[in-house]
């Protein structure tokens, strides 16, 4: 019984005589990226991160989309001699339902621009490079009004060939960004409607 109160007095005194007085240093620290956080502020002033010797380049990750941007157009360009893609973008349907004033102005700007000088300002394949067989283009671009496959062509498909060229016809990607090329699209679907219902 003494040894074993003996053993009971020196375990408590153990325990009381560690727990005196706070810790002030760390002892060793494994990974001390962890430890130590370099965490900061989404909008707060990091100008003076490289002077604490953090390295921060405020760039997006790679793969990352803006906030508010739309999505990239999910089907690919077609191989060489295939057309499975381009058939495929039918079922695309245009995220633009209708044209305001002010975007409707655009969207004919933005098609004089681009398009105009092929397909004509009425959107009838007489543009500038045509002139009725006078101009310097050897073949009559397509009527975009009157031709039977371009008049009933699915939006989708419209952008598809716009995104990725077709046949003569480059692709305007670069020059046009996503939401231009839907409004370009829908305003040239609204002209073909005003055709149709002028018969």
């Amino acid at each position: 019984m003494k040894k074993l109160s003996i053993i009971l007095v020196l375990t408590i005194t153990a325990i009381i005589s560690s727990c005196n007085g706070v810790k002030r240093e760390p002892g060793s620290i494994y990974m001390p990226d962890m430890a130590y956080s370099r965490a900061y502020e989404s909008y707060a002033d990091h100008s003076n991160l490289t002077e604490k010797g953090i390295n921060y380049t405020a760039m997006p990750v790679a793969g990352t989309m803006p906030r508010g941007a739309e999505m990239p157009f999910h089907i690919a360009q077609d191989a060489p001699g295939d057309t499975t893609n381009y058939y495929a973008s039918r079922a695309v349907k245009n995220p633009i339902d209708s044209l305001s004033k002010t975007d409707n102005d655009e969207a004919e700007r933005l098609y004089l621009i681009n398009c105009g000088i092929c397909h004509g300002s009425k959107l009838d394949g007489n543009g500038p490079l045509w002139k009725n067989g006078d101009g310097p283009y050897p073949s009559a671009p397509k009527n975009l009004v009157a031709d039977p496959i371009v008049s009933v062509m699915p939006e989708g498909q419209m952008f598809y060939s716009v995104t990725y060229g077709k046949n003569l016809m480059g692709a305007y990607a670069s020059q046009l960004n996503r939401k231009q090329r839907w409004m370009v699209i829908k305003y040239v679907k609204n002209k073909q409607l005003a055709a149709k219902a002028a018969k």
